[in-house]
């Protein structure tokens, strides 16, 4: 307590404001198998849209049928962890790798250079340049072999304005410098070590592309008119031989990835392993997977864009220059702090990552950037290249198809996972994602399924629904294996933490184009959440009103009520889905696997009781350390009360009592620091059977 030592008035602030949290009844664990995303880590999954793009699309080829559930359990409920198994030791990320390259270019010299290197066959008689002259140049840039202008593009640059430049047209080009000439085709830099030179560059990289200029001293574009102020450079060493000309014909080039052991690249990979994310073509003639493409934007930069399925998913502006758009800084080179949602990148030097320097400014040698690699271009005789040094380096535009994607081994062992490092489905064990309904669709094996009730049970978190497996055509058959009588199970389930639904059914599957069978456990598990969305956990998920699929269209054995009677009686617990003639089908049963006669052998009750035991343990945690005695009991009541109260109201409830007092906190618990509170509650139970008595009285009998 605060001591007041002298007069005045003091506020004291105390929080008695307890009251019970709320707790999503609706958040469903998925256990099952994808081409693509994480491995082994619940994702937190809130639309189908999310899965799809997480996870891809499902195929009949990926083993069971996780993904086609997720998306139908996604219709009823926004909150779901799907979990990816898969054996991490043999999955591999797909990948590509992408060119560097660099720009075609020539420079246009002042003058004074050209005097200064002037031998005897280059004087400034053949330089043709007569003062105050304006520079017209012409231009065309072609790129695998497809001209980027119908027509030679003309540019018209006004002579030099500082003065005793006005006989400098790179004084006169130097306008421009920082900006374009044309867009992102052709592009002029100011050169920072060789002030008395412009040089201009073709904005495409790579081995492929080709600069033509003329340069002319009068806007005829005439042959009188040539000027010989051009000099190509050969990019095998970003120098340039001073044999100016009014016409030149300038390369790319492109650097080796392979075939070397140095090699020189940028290398895009899938950001999670798998398949799917091997580009390939679809039995419909369709894209299939992931590519990297690399689009001009002019100047030093480059878009890449990841394609997914053939069209644009995402794109990155990026470049080889130190800036705000380096290429290393755009994309994440792993998957944390991930900037994109498909792919991890960085540049490589053989089998090694390396970490770059990046090009400080774009005319700048690769050198400066990178001393490694191998050429893969043409010199000005067409020969090839044998030297790191081009300038103007740009990634090689182009599609570059991700390949090499392996999922990794897929089956009962995957699914199971290890508890110590939480993998599979025992991932699902994490108070922190609040799962309360479990399912691997699609799996029927004795020893997944009795892994997941087994791990259900332990935790007390959750309900798991679980079904026969698909190819049984009789009802007895249904029956012999939930106890454990048939060859695909040897051991009875008895669980109240797992329910049975069965048969299974026929639904259209939008991705494949058909009707396909499926596992009637993903129905249930919908069913649930959509009973929380029009209802509470403790309704029961079965009949008209909650239990009706809308989505399939046929069941696989049609059972009458003699199935019935027989599936959810006498001590078998399986609950039936039934074609009714008018009413359509429907979940029509709500047993848990547990055959002793309690409570707790339906599924609205044993909802009811995980839900309750999350919301004392969410509500009350708060009292751990309190002072044990009357008034912490009173404030526990304070809380527990209103909680049960509000379900009671809520029809979850026929009756309850909470105690907390001396007779529950004996001294013996209290010594021991313990407290306890006994909660009593009489679950409203179904009206699972609803009986009209008919009497026949005679005309005299008084009604």
């Amino acid at each position: 307590m605060v001591n007041f030592s002298s007069p005045g008035v003091y506020v004291i602030e105390k929080d008695l404001s307890n009251y019970p949290t709320s707790i999503n009844p609706s958040v469903v664990g998925v256990v099952g198998f994808a081409d693509q995303g994480p491995i082994n880590k619940p994702k937190l999954i809130t639309s189908q849209e999310g899965l799809l793009q997480l996870f891809g699309n499902p195929t009949e080829q990926i083993p069971g049928q996780g993904l086609e559930g997720a998306i139908e359990i996604l219709e009823t409920t926004n909150s779901m962890y799907y979990i990816r198994a898969a054996d991490a030791a043999t999955a591999a990320d797909a990948s590509s790798t992408v060119q560097i390259g660099a720009c075609p270019a020539f420079v246009v010299s002042s003058h004074s250079r050209l005097l200064t290197e002037a031998t005897t066959n280059l004087t400034s008689a053949d330089v043709g340049m007569t003062g105050g002259n304006s520079l017209y140049l012409t231009v065309q840039l072609v790129a695998d072999g497809a001209n980027v202008y119908n027509t030679p593009k003309n540019f018209d640059i006004p002579a030099g304005t500082a003065a005793g430049d006005q006989n400098d047209p790179a004084y006169a080009i130097k306008k421009i410098v920082g900006g374009t000439l044309e867009g992102a085709a052709i592009g002029a830099y100011f050169d920072t070590t060789d002030l008395s030179n412009v040089w201009v560059a073709g904005g495409y990289a790579g081995s492929g592309v080709t600069l033509y200029a003329s340069a002319f001293s009068g806007s005829g574009r005439t042959a009188a008119d040539a000027w010989n102020i051009l000099v190509p450079v050969d990019q095998s060493d970003g120098t340039s031989t001073w044999g100016a000309a009014s016409t030149v014909t300038c390369y790319g080039m492109s650097y080796s990835t392979s075939g070397s052991t140095k090699s020189l690249g940028y290398e895009v990979q899938s950001l999670y392993p798998g398949t799917g994310y091997n580009e390939g073509t679809k039995s419909d003639g369709t894209t299939s997977g992931y590519s990297a493409q690399i689009m001009r934007t002019g100047g030093r930069t480059s878009t890449l864009q990841v394609n997914r399925d053939g069209a644009a998913a995402e794109a990155f502006n990026v470049s080889l220059v130190a800036s705000a758009d380096y290429a290393e800084d755009q994309i994440n080179t792993g998957t944390d702090n991930a900037k994109s949602v498909y792919i991890k990148a960085s540049f490589m030097s053989g089998n090694d990552d390396i970490s770059p320097t990046p090009v400080p400014t774009f005319q700048s040698t690769l050198s400066n950037f990178i001393s490694v690699g191998t050429l893969g271009g043409r010199d000005s005789s067409g020969g090839s290249y044998n030297a790191t040094d081009g300038r103007f380096n740009k990634f090689v535009e182009g599609t570059y198809a991700l390949a090499g994607g392996a999922t990794g081994n897929q089956g009962d062992d995957e699914l199971i996972g290890g508890v110590t490092n939480k993998t599979g489905l025992y991932g699902l064990d994490d108070d922190t994602l609040n799962i309360s309904l479990a399912i691997i669709p699609g799996n029927n094996s004795q020893t997944v399924q009795d892994t997941l009730v087994t791990l259900a049970e332990s935790s007390q978190n959750f309900l798991a629904a679980v079904s026969p497996p698909q190819g049984l055509t009789t009802v007895q058959q249904a029956i012999d294996w939930s106890n454990g009588q048939s060859d695909e199970r040897t051991a009875a389930l008895n669980s109240n933490f797992a329910a049975i639904y069965w048969p299974w059914v026929q639904t259209y599957d939008n991705f494949a184009a058909k009707d396909r069978w499926y596992d009637p456990a993903i129905y249930a598990i919908r069913q649930m959440a959509y009973t929380d969305e029009v209802g509470d956990p403790w309704f029961a998920p079965a009949g008209v009103v909650r239990g009706r699929l809308t989505k399939p269209s046929e069941v696989e054995v049609s059972v009458n009520q003699g199935d019935r009677d027989t599936m959810y009686s006498g001590g078998n617990v399986i609950n039936p889905i039934v074609n009714f003639p008018q009413q359509g089908i429907m979940i029509f049963g709500q047993r848990t696997a547990q055959r002793d006669s309690t409570a707790l052998d339906r599924v609205n009750v044993r909802r009811l009781m995980i839900q309750v035991k999350k919301l004392l343990l969410n509500s009350t945690r708060r009292f751990v350390f309190e002072p044990n005695d009357s008034t912490t009991w009173e404030k526990i009541v304070g809380v527990v009360d209103p909680m049960m109260d509000d379900i009671r109201r809520r029809q979850g409830l026929v009756d309850y009592k909470v105690v907390c007092d001396e007779t529950t906190n004996t001294s013996v618990r209290i010594d021991r620091n313990e407290m306890w509170c006994k909660v009593l509650l009489k679950p409203t139970k179904a009206a699972e059977v609803v009986v009209f008595e008919l009497n026949l009285t005679n005309q005299a009998a008084q009604i």
